[in-house]
C-alpha cells in the first residue's frame, strides 16, 4: 500500500514563540484556512531555498529577503529542508515581521529518501527522526506501482498538523488526493493536502491548463487544498496568469491558495530574483546565492501585479463554522489494474510493518476520478531545480510537508 501518512510532526508552538513572533495564527477549520481574528486565509507563498544547507540560521540574509517579499506580496515562504538543532530566532524575527508564515519540510540535510525501482528506503543518520517526513520519490508510473506496496503511519497527536504535497503527476493526483481524506474518520486522514501543478504555461486558460478539471477533482473536498510549486516556464517570460484562476471566482471557494517555484535564479531559470551575476569558471558555472536580492524582471514584477490584484475575502469564520461540521470524507478509490494499487478501506499496519497491495481489479467503469490533462505541456522543475534541492527534491513525487506557524521544529 501507499501512504495513509498520519504523522503528526515534531513541531512544538511554545508560548515564548508565539509571543516573540506575533503574527495572527492560523488554524484549519473544515476545508479553509482561518487566521485567529476570524478571517480566511489565502497562501501567496514563494520557495525559499537558498543552499544545500539551512536558509534560515543568516538573520540578515533573511532580513534582506523578507523585505523584498513583503513588497512582492508574498504571506509564506515553503523551505525544503532545515537543522533542527539550530537557533532560528533570528530569522522567524525577520520574516514574522514581514508578515510571513513558514511551510518547512520534515527532513534535513542529513535525512531523507531517495528514490529506488523499489518501495521506499529511509536514509538517515539520526534514527529517532525515522518516519517523519516523505519525499519526493516517485518518477513514473512504475515507481508508483512499486511505492503503492509499502504504507507508514504513526499515532496522530492533535497539536500538530501533517499535510500531504503531490508532485506533478496528473494521473495518480486524484486517487491519492481522494485516498488521504478517506474513510470518514478524521483521525484518519491528513490535515491538509497540496500538490505541484506546471500545466498554465504561456498563453492559457482555466480550461485549457487542465485548472477547471482540477477544480472539480478538488470541489467538495474536506480538507484544505492548495498548489505546493505552481510557476510553468517553458514559454517565458512568466505572467503567472493562473494566480487570477487559483484566486479569483473560478477556485478560491475551494482552494486555499498558491505557492510559486522558486525565490533565488539558479541554472533552471525558476528564480524570481538575483543575487549577483553568475561566475563561470571553465565548465562550471556559480550562482550567488546571498547578498541584495535584485528583482529577476519581468518575472517579479509579473507575480507582484497579479497578487496585487487578488485578495480573495473568503468567507467569515463566525459563518463558515455551521457548515464545516456537515463536511463529509470522499468514497477511498478502489485498486485498478497497473495504475492505483491501494486497498482504501484497510486496516493500517503499525509502524514498521509492511505488506503487499493483493487487489488488482479494474475500477468499476464511471468511477474513476479523472486527472487534468490540459494541452499545454507541463513543465514541472524535474531536471532543472536549484542544486540546494535536487538529490531530495526528485521529480515526479510526494511530499510530506508540515506547516509552521510562528514556531519552529523541535525533534522530540
Amino acid at each position: 500500500m501507499y501512504i495513509r501518512f498520519v504523522l503528526k510532526s515534531a513541531i512544538i508552538a511554545t508560548a515564548a514563540i508565539r509571543s516573540t513572533f506575533a503574527l495572527p495564527t492560523i488554524s484549519q477549520v473544515g476545508s479553509k484556512f482561518f487566521t485567529s481574528d476570524g478571517n480566511q486565509f489565502y497562501i501567496k507563498g514563494i520557495a525559499y531555498q537558498l543552499t544545500d544547507g539551512d536558509p534560515l540560521l543568516d538573520t540578515n540574509q533573511c532580513q534582506l529577503d523578507a523585505a523584498l517579499m513583503k513588497d512582492l506580496g508574498a504571506n509564506a515562504i515553503r523551505v525544503y529542508h532545515v537543522e533542527a538543532g539550530q537557533s532560528h530566532d533570528g530569522c522567524m524575527s525577520a520574516f514574522s515581521e514581514a508578515g510571513i508564515y513558514l511551510f518547512v519540510d520534515l527532513d534535513t540535510v542529513n535525512y531523507y529518501i531517495i528514490q529506488l525501482m523499489a518501495p521506499p528506503r529511509l536514509l538517515t543518520s539520526k534514527p529517532r527522526l525515522a518516519m517523519s517526513r516523505l519525499i519526493e520519490i516517485l518518477r513514473d508510473t512504475e515507481q508508483f506501482q512499486l511505492a503503492t506496496q509499502q504504507v507508514s503511519r504513526r499515532p496522530g497527536n492533535s497539536l500538530f498538523y501533517i499535510l500531504i504535497v503531490i508532485a506533478d503527476i496528473p494521473e495518480h493526483r486524484p486517487f491519492l488526493q481522494d485516498f488521504l481524506a478517506c474513510g470518514g474518520n478524521a483521525s484518519d486522514t491528513v490535515d491538509f493536502f497540496s500538490l505541484n501543478a506546471y500545466e498554465w504555461c504561456g498563453v492559457s486558460s482555466y480550461d485549457l491548463s487542465g485548472y477547471s478539471q482540477l477544480e472539480k477533482n478538488a470541489t467538495n473536498y474536506p480538507l484544505p487544498i492548495f498548489f505546493s510549486e505552481t510557476g510553468c516556464i517553458t514559454v517565458p517570460p512568466r505572467t503567472f496568469a493562473d494566480q487570477s484562476a487559483i484566486f479569483g471566482s473560478d477556485m478560491a471557494n475551494t482552494w486555499s491558495g498558491a505557492i510559486v517555484y522558486e525565490w533565488v535564479e539558479v541554472a533552471n531559470n525558476y528564480g524570481i530574483v538575483s543575487y549577483g551575476a553568475p561566475s563561470v569558471v571553465g565548465a562550471a558555472t556559480s550562482y550567488v546565492v546571498s547578498g541584495t536580492p535584485t528583482p529577476v524582471s519581468p518575472d517579479y514584477q509579473n507575480l507582484k501585479s497579479q497578487w496585487a490584484t487578488l485578495s480573495p475575502t473568503g468567507v467569515s469564520l463566525s459563518a463558515y463554522s455551521p457548515s464545516a461540521s456537515s463536511l463529509s470524507t470522499p468514497a477511498c478509490p478502489t485498486s485498478t489494474a497497473n495504475g492505483w494499487l491501494v486497498i482504501g478501506n484497510a486496516a493500517l499496519p503499525s509502524i514498521g510493518q509492511t505488506g503487499a497491495a493483493t487487489s488488482t481489479a479494474p475500477l468499476a467503469s464511471g468511477t474513476a476520478p479523472v486527472p487534468a490533462s490540459g494541452t499545454a505541456a507541463s513543465s514541472s522543475p524535474s531536471a532543472t531545480k536549484s542544486t540546494a534541492n535536487e538529490g531530495k527534491e526528485v521529480v515526479g513525487m510526494t511530499i510530506a510537508l508540515a506547516i509552521v506557524m510562528l514556531s519552529f521544529i523541535v525533534w522530540l
